[in-house]
């Protein structure tokens, strides 16, 4: 399980939820500050995530096993935000890069020599296949790094 991805997904779906449902959210007395940053409770964040993100369902009860405090498992999966600052600063940088637009082709352009793509190391890591490969396969990759 990529940590950092389950951090960015729960975020996402925080904010995602918490901007369609503001009107409502902004009048309940749910508000409080934890490390500085005015919040919804922890208690609140976690009950809503249980509702949209179903798989964390099953992760819950491990993390609850390993802390049962609410602030503390908030602040873990990266959510101790205030959710109107971090839509914002999610605006402001969505405006501030122009869209890019593929140019179309004009004479001055120079054709592109053909090559190969090569994969990225982080993308290699991510088709690891064990210790125990074949030599074909083990000449495939090594191709491929090339």
């Amino acid at each position: 399980m990529n940590i950092q991805y389950l951090r960015q997904s729960l975020k996402n779906r925080w904010l995602t939820y918490y901007d369609e449902n503001r009107e409502w959210i902004e009048r309940l007395g749910i508000w409080v500050e934890c490390g500085g940053v005015r919040r919804p409770s922890s208690s609140f964040i976690l009950g809503t995530l249980a509702s949209v993100e179903p798989e964390l369902t099953n992760l819950l009860p491990l993390v609850v096993d390993l802390s049962n405090n609410p602030d503390r498992i908030v602040m873990a999966l990266g959510l101790n935000i205030n959710p109107d600052h971090a839509l914002k600063s999610l605006e402001s940088a969505s405006t501030d890069q122009p869209t890019k637009m593929l140019p179309g082709e004009t004479p001055t352009m120079k054709k592109l020599s053909a090559h190969t793509p090569r994969k990225l190391p982080s993308l290699v890591d991510e088709e690891c296949q064990g210790a125990r490969y074949s030599d074909a396969a083990r000449k495939r990759l090594e191709r491929d790094r090339e």
